[in-house]
């Protein structure tokens, strides 16, 4: 049994069978239905924090995709869970790779941005102010991309980009 079909509560259920209609009648060849399946049962492993098997399905789907708009939300997620993880190389990567397949993907640009401006701070901290400043121009740059795709959104990001002068 899928994981999607193992969920609990009323919303999950009726995402789950809504997705198993769309699916049903989705003209799309198997493999991207199989992916869609993979992509859907790791989001449900990754909301209930269940890291290894969001990531063992998120793989599947990556191999079965070849659609790059729906890779790139697949990308992402992996790099949500690195970075959820702590391993921060891994998520930029990830990152990045959804940034190469979709360069629309604003929610990506912003955390590559936190990552490095996390960075930063932890370089201040050591007083590495060199590395600390180098980083911090490299958050000020991805959070700009975020704000030009979005421009609604990440506010905090953008006080931060006019209180430092970034902006």
């Amino acid at each position: 049994m899928s994981r999607s079909q193992k969920n609990d509560n009323f919303i999950d259920k009726t995402f789950t069978i809504l997705a198993d209609l769309i699916l049903k009648f989705l003209p799309t060849n198997i493999n991207a239905k199989k992916a869609f399946s993979y992509y859907r049962d790791g989001m449900s492993a990754q909301s209930e924090g269940e890291y290894a098997e969001a990531l063992a399905n998120y793989y599947e789907a990556l191999n079965l995709e070849e659609d790059p708009y729906d890779k790139s939300f697949i990308l992402y997620n992996i790099g949500l869970i690195h970075a959820s993880n702590g391993e921060y190389v891994k998520a930029l990567d990830y990152y990045h790779k959804a940034l190469e397949a979709n360069n629309k993907l604003p929610q990506a640009l912003n955390n590559i941005a936190v990552i490095y401006h996390y960075q930063a701070v932890k370089a201040s901290e050591i007083n590495d102010l060199e590395t600390a400043q180098a980083l911090f121009h490299e958050a000020a740059q991805y959070w700009k991309q975020a704000i030009k795709l979005a421009p609604s959104n990440y506010i905090e990001a953008q006080n931060w980009l006019l209180s430092t002068g970034r902006l």
